[in-house]
């Protein structure tokens, strides 16, 4: 096989592509000072944030003032589901627009959240449009807040999702990705990023925990699932190490996994979410286990990460291509049947940065 041709992944035609950029303002004293109270302020914000984003052509914007983290989903009706720590939305990007204000009385938050989910079509051939535009917006709207020393910290999502058994089911038709990182896409589209951004790259797939399956690994009416978990991390790790990919994490304890780069952010788990740190720099074997024996969960997650050396010279479609062959030989071994069961892969990409002195000047 030809390097190019390894360079390339070929994905289902039905692939469901997803972009939203947070922008994350810290609440500081000197910032609430300028207000009566804290939904004052909130609501002073937000109508700013609204009114310029419609003269930006910015059409689905959310304001975050309760400390929630969003979770963004493809869907084809438009919902927003909040629960104790999250506010998920499921939105169709060439459908649904929106501004709505999420904040909760007489709290004060730490940080305002802007999210801004990507409209349109072609989302990804659009992303670094997308992030001019935010970046334009933001740079429009420091100078009426009356607070001048705020720092704001950028985060720029990216996701493609497909199923892996889209061929069993008679999906033939896929396209061929050369992937390439967040920052050479922008580069090559003339969207200035900061020289320290931080990225990350990572596969998430959630493996449901089927009747059949648990019939197949463990005996009738226990209560100890460990020898389930044991199974799957057993062929979790074998079918990683045959592909070297060595960034792995499996969580099965209900909480939804949350990647970050462990070298920048903190990686402390809450009741809703288990984070994962990776350190992409370290060539070193990095496994994060989180199940418990005692407890049986409806869905275990996997993830597995991206190195440095993953992301240089179009190497990302050679790394997602070990990734499938991975997860293909962890179902087979599962005995999974791809012509009635659903594998989604979510092939993740981040940058953050906070925002320099010339975009907001």
């Amino acid at each position: 096989m030809s390097l190019s041709h390894q360079q390339k992944v070929y994905i289902p035609k039905d692939v469901r592509s997803n972009q939203y950029i947070t922008a994350e303002i810290k609440v500081t004293d000197a910032l609430l000072a300028h207000y009566p109270d804290h939904n004052t302020c909130y609501q002073t914000f937000s109508q700013a944030i609204f009114n310029l984003a419609e003269q930006e052509e910015l059409y689905n914007v959310h304001v975050i003032t309760n400390d929630k983290l969003p979770v963004v989903r493809f869907h084809t009706e438009a919902y927003c589901f909040p629960t104790a720590e999250q506010i998920i939305f499921f939105y169709n990007p060439e459908y649904h627009v929106a501004q709505s204000l999420h904040s909760k009385d007489d709290y004060r938050a730490r940080k305002i959240r802007i999210v801004f989910l990507a409209t349109g079509e072609d989302i990804r051939i659009n992303s670094a449009n997308f992030h001019i535009k935010v970046q334009s917006f933001l740079a429009k709207l420091m100078p009426q807040l009356p607070e001048k020393d705020l720092t704001i910290k950028i985060r720029d999502h990216q996701h493609l999702s497909y199923d892996l058994f889209a061929k069993a089911k008679g999906n033939k038709e896929s396209y061929g990705y050369k992937l390439r990182t967040i920052s050479d896409r922008y580069k090559a589209r003339k969207c200035p990023l900061p020289e320290g951004h931080g990225s990350l790259c990572y596969v998430t797939v959630k493996l449901p925990l089927s009747r059949k399956l648990k019939q197949a690994i463990l005996s009738e009416h226990t209560n100890d699932f460990t020898p389930l978990y044991q199974k799957l991390e057993d062929a979790f790790i074998q079918a990683t190490s045959a592909k070297q990919l060595k960034r792995i994490a499996m969580v099965a304890n209900g909480l939804t996994p949350l990647v970050r780069n462990s070298k920048y952010d903190q990686v402390e788990g809450t009741d809703e979410v288990q984070m994962l740190g990776f350190d992409p720099n370290l060539e070193e074997q990095q496994f994060i286990r989180h199940w418990d024996g005692n407890h049986l969960v409806e869905t275990v997650s996997f993830t597995i990460a991206a190195g440095v050396k993953d992301c240089k010279d179009g190497g990302l479609g050679r790394y997602l291509n070990r990734v499938e062959d991975a997860l293909k030989s962890l179902t087979s071994e599962l005995g999974l049947d791809k012509s009635r069961e659903e594998l989604i892969v979510r092939f993740h990409q981040h940058i953050s940065y906070q925002t320099p002195e010339q975009l907001v000047n």
